[in-house]
């Protein structure tokens, strides 16, 4: 692990297709408590683990899950498939983050929604008097 102080630092790896994620980018299994975010899991461990054929299985796995549950998913989806298709793990990580953050919007909404019909079933219903 390389950690960056408060001054910018030039690193410079030598090699071809090594695979680097910033802290931040990291997710773990601990972590990963969303349907979004496994998906983000499995598309990191593609990327780092090149050739991982079990993280594929996992991968469509809980893709199919996602798309039963939320069609509106796809076009981002299609764009992570298309990206592991063409060999491009990095750009595919980067799409599953987009997955993320669209599955994040829609909880916040969900929530929002249920708050929002909850405070309208505690307005209707009668106050009692005493008498």
């Amino acid at each position: 692990m390389i950690t960056n102080t408060d001054q910018r630092a030039r690193l410079l790896i030598d090699g071809e297709n090594i695979p680097i994620l910033r802290e931040k980018d990291i997710l773990t299994p601990e972590t990963a408590d969303t349907p979004a975010k496994l998906v983000y899991l499995a598309v990191q461990l593609m990327y780092i683990s090149p050739g991982a054929d079990a993280d594929h299985g996992t991968y469509f796995n809980l893709l199919r899950d996602i798309i039963t549950t939320v069609p509106s998913a796809w076009p981002i989806i299609e764009a992570i498939n298309g990206h592991i298709l063409n060999g491009d793990l990095y750009q595919a990580l980067k799409e599953a983050k987009k997955l993320v953050a669209f599955e994040k919007k829609l909880l916040e909404q969900a929530q929002a929604e249920q708050q929002a019909q909850q405070q309208a079933e505690q307005a209707e219903k009668p106050v009692s008097s005493a008498a």
